[in-house]
C-alpha cells in the first residue's frame, strides 16, 4: 500500500484562474515534502465564470480523466492525496471514496456546506453543488453513493437556508469554529477512516490566498489540531482545494508551506495508514 499524488490544475468552476497556478504550486510543495511524483489531470484554461451547467459541460473531460485516476489509486488499495484547483473537483472523486471506501467519513472543511442543488442554488455556482452531487442530491453524471450519516462538516459559517434545513432534516454532523474543537471533531469521526477536504476558505481571511473571504473561520492551529485529531484515525484520502497562489492576478507568488506545516499530520496519518515510516 502506497500514497498516490494527483495534481488536478483543470477548471471547474473557476472565477479567475488563481486555483489552477495554486494547485501546482501546493502538488510540487507536497511532492518534496513526501518524495511522491504527481500525476497531472487536466490543464489551466481562461476560467469561464459562468453558471453551473455551462462549467461542468466543458469540465467533463477533465473530470472523468479525475475519476478515473481514483478509481484506479483505490482499487490498488492505495491511498490519495490530491492537489485541486477548486471544490467542483470533489464531484469526481468523492463517488469514488464512497465507491471502495463506504465506511470512511468525509471531514469536509469549508466556510460552506456546498449542499446546494441546480434547483436551490441563487448564485449557479458550480463550487456550491460539490457535496451534494455525491449524496444524490443532483445528477452530475459522476455517480453519488455518498451517505449522509458519513459526512462531517467543519468550519461552515456562510448558509443558505436550503442547506441549513437539509442539514438539520439529515442530522448531519457540523463542527463550527470555536474551543475545542478536536474533541468535537473526534465525537464526530466516531472511530471511523476518514477522507478530508479542505477548501482554504475555512481558515480566517489573510492566512492564505484564496476565492471567497468569510470571517469567523479557523486558524492555522485549529487546523493543525484539528488535523492531529483526525490522523488518529485511518487516513484514506486528502484534497486540498481553492489555494490560489497569489492574492490577486499578477501578485507576487504565495507559498504554501503556512498551509502544508498545518497540514502535516494529515500526511503523518495518512504514512502511518501504509503502515510506513513517518518524518513528520
Amino acid at each position: 500500500m502506497t500514497i498516490e499524488l494527483t495534481l488536478f490544475e483543470g477548471r471547474v468552476g473557476d472565477h479567475n484562474d488563481l486555483a489552477m497556478l495554486g494547485a501546482r504550486s501546493l502538488a510540487m510543495a507536497i511532492s518534496d515534502l513526501l518524495g511522491i511524483e504527481p500525476t497531472v489531470v487536466g490543464r489551466p484554461e481562461p476560467a469561464l465564470n459562468a453558471n453551473w451547467d455551462i462549467e461542468l459541460m466543458h469540465a467533463r473531460p477533465a473530470l472523468q480523466q479525475l475519476q478515473a485516476r481514483l478509481q484506479d489509486i483505490y482499487s490498488r488499495g492505495h491511498r490519495a492525496i490530491s492537489a485541486t484547483s477548486r471544490c467542483a473537483a470533489s464531484i469526481a472523486t468523492l463517488p469514488m471514496v464512497a465507491l471502495h471506501h463506504p465506511e470512511a467519513c468525509v471531514v469536509w472543511f469549508d466556510a460552506h456546506a456546498d449542499l446546494n442543488t441546480p434547483e436551490s442554488t441563487t448564485s449557479g455556482y458550480l463550487g456550491g453543488l460539490a457535496l451534494s452531487a455525491s449524496l444524490g442530491l443532483w445528477a452530475s453524471g459522476f455517480g453519488d453513493g455518498l451517505d449522509w450519516k458519513n459526512v462531517v462538516l467543519v468550519g461552515q459559517r456562510d448558509l443558505d437556508p436550503f442547506e441549513v434545513d437539509l442539514m438539520r432534516q439529515r442530522h448531519i454532523a457540523h463542527v463550527q469554529p470555536g474551543p475545542d474543537i478536536e474533541s468535537r471533531l473526534r465525537a464526530a469521526i466516531a472511530g471511523r477512516p476518514v477522507y478530508v477536504h479542505l477548501d482554504c476558505d475555512v481558515l480566517n481571511p489573510g492566512i492564505v490566498p484564496t476565492d471567497y473571504v468569510h470571517e469567523g473561520g479557523l486558524s492555522l492551529d485549529d487546523l493543525r489540531s484539528a488535523c492531529n485529531t483526525i490522523a488518529q484515525s485511518k487516513v484514506i484520502g486528502v484534497e486540498i482545494a481553492e489555494f490560489q497562489n497569489a492574492w490577486e492576478p499578477g501578485g507576487e507568488p504565495v507559498s504554501p508551506s503556512q498551509l502544508l506545516g498545518a497540514l502535516a499530520p494529515l500526511f503523518r496519518g495518512i504514512r502511518n495508514s501504509c503502515s510506513e515510516r513517518s518524518a513528520f
